[in-house]
């Protein structure tokens, strides 16, 4: 059974929400965000990136950085630029990308459910990571950006989305990427059937989010044992989530671009690539993978396909069949001396969403000498390997259109 929570959320002033609204924290770095948010004193990256607001070069993770999101937070609500909702309510969130939509629920969920994997993961997450989010959550006290989460679509929850959706919208903007983002305040008499429906459906799955996700569950658990009246009915045992029915949402390719080739020669490449894919040039147009199994690759100007030998596939296997997996396994790891890709200078990651031109361009600067495409994990792999209690390898799913931070927080009191 799944917990939904109607919460008291913090937002932005109608007429103020574009102005407001910003990307999540962690797909920009520092000097983007500092662009992003130049000439906007209202940017919600000045509560999520406060460091933009410091000298540069700060320490990340200094109090400082803290001290200014807790400083900025109340600016804006001093300043009237956030404001907080009378009573609890839930909303849906509808973006619009590229003429798909996709309707999620914005509500709370439980932390002790992500704690008992009702809230089911398929990442691991990093201490030092979860630590600038629990002190980031201290210091606003609220969860200033929603965790992504899905869920095995049920008709009845798409019905009464529906019929709300006919309603006039809190907000309704498109932001300065193209993607058209869409508020609503649920009726109370709807948002009591859906936290009804949710309690029939058995699991939930982190989509993007899981450091939000594992900072919320340590705050919830910091403050519970801390507080010695604790009912469990306190704000912070619930942190803020969007959930999104499985068959709206996309996962796009997550691709790797690699800095050198280990010592080898082209020769030894292609030796070595041969014993692991059956190989097809492509020429020099970019080539994208057409289906699991495939993966295309860029080279000395042209491009590859590249399909893994069926007897190197154990399909049973819901991690190690992964393509992102495999490639890891079989090729970066023994070739190019990639050991943790999490860690190794030799590679980096770009997301779809970047094309593939980007991969040539990154190739062709001679910044990186080979760049791998893949095919886009499903999210039917991503929720057999969640129920199966195991991890993806790292960077293996990248989701878009991102939610945008600030449209709804999340108050901790």
């Amino acid at each position: 059974m799944v917990t939904v929570r109607k919460f008291r959320a913090l937002r932005p002033q109608k007429g103020m929400e574009k102005e407001v609204a910003s990307p999540p924290y962690d797909v920009l770095n520092s000097e983007e965000a500092r662009k992003m948010a130049e000439g906007n004193p209202y940017s919600f990256l000045h509560v999520i990136k406060p460091e933009i607001d410091l000298p540069a070069g700060t320490d990340l993770y200094a109090p400082e950085v803290y001290q200014k999101a807790k400083e900025n937070m109340e600016r804006f609500i001093g300043e009237g630029i956030l404001i907080q909702e009378e009573k609890p309510s839930l909303y849906i969130y509808r973006q619009i990308m590229q003429e798909r939509e996709q309707y999620g629920i914005v509500g709370c969920v439980a932390a002790e459910e992500y704690e008992k994997d009702i809230i089911k993961k398929h990442e691991l997450t990093r201490r030092a990571k979860e630590e600038d989010r629990v002190k980031h959550i201290e210091a606003a006290n609220a969860h200033a950006g929603p965790v992504f989460l899905t869920y095995k679509a049920r008709e009845s929850i798409n019905k009464l989305v529906a019929e709300e959706v006919t309603k006039e919208p809190l907000y309704d903007f498109v932001a300065d990427d193209g993607v058209r983002h869409t508020v609503w305040i649920v009726s109370e008499e709807a948002a009591d059937k859906i936290i009804e429906e949710f309690k029939k459906i058995d699991y939930l799955y982190v989509a993007d989010g899981h450091h939000r996700s594992a900072s919320g569950t340590i705050v919830a658990k910091r403050r519970r044992e801390a507080n010695p009246h604790h009912t469990g009915e306190e704000e912070y045992n619930y942190f803020l989530a969007v959930m999104f029915p499985d068959n709206q949402l996309k996962i796009m390719d997550y691709n790797r671009v690699i800095k050198d080739l280990n010592g080898h020669s082209a020769e030894e490449l292609f030796k070595f690539l041969e014993e692991v894919f059956t190989i097809e040039e492509k020429g020099e147009s970019p080539y994208r993978p057409q289906k699991k199994g495939e993966v295309a690759m860029y080279f000395e100007g042209k491009w590859y396909k590249l399909n893994f030998k069926p007897e190197k596939v154990d399909k049973d296997d819901p991690v190690n069949s992964l393509d992102t997996a495999l490639l890891q396994n079989l090729v970066l790891r023994p070739f190019f001396g990639i050991d943790d890709p999490r860690t190794s200078e030799k590679i980096d990651f770009v997301g779809g969403i970047r094309g593939l031109e980007e991969l040539k361009r990154l190739v062709d600067s001679g910044q990186y000498q080979v760049a791998f495409a893949l095919f886009p994990t499903s999210i039917a792999e991503l929720m057999r390997i969640a129920d199966a209690g195991q991890v993806m390898p790292p960077k293996s799913t990248w989701f878009e259109p991102k939610l945008r931070s600030g449209l709804l927080v999340h108050r901790l009191d």
